[in-house]
């Protein structure tokens, strides 16, 4: 990773459904959990669910993170799927 990238990992269902279990993109200033989620769901197609009627779950550097969170060059940010019970 350089220092103008942030690490995005995917975790569970998304990750067998995006086939891929991380991506580097570029750290974007003023980037926030909420940008980049609108970010990926514009590729379209399978990712457009990332902003679907079924929320994803996010942590920033292992924290849990709100759509509000600052994310910034050298994060890792990751998504996964709500745990449901049952």
């Amino acid at each position: 990773m350089t220092d103008q990238n942030l690490t995005v990992r995917f975790f569970a269902r998304l990750r067998e459904e995006l086939d891929t279990d991380s991506l580097e993109l570029p750290a974007i200033p003023g980037q926030t959990v909420e940008t980049l989620l609108s970010q990926l769901a514009a590729r379209g197609g399978r990712w457009a669910q990332l902003q679907g009627d079924q929320p994803v779950m996010v942590a920033v550097n292992q924290a849990m993170a709100k759509p509000s969170t600052p994310v910034k060059a050298g994060d890792e940010v990751a998504f996964f799927p709500p745990v449901t019970g049952g």
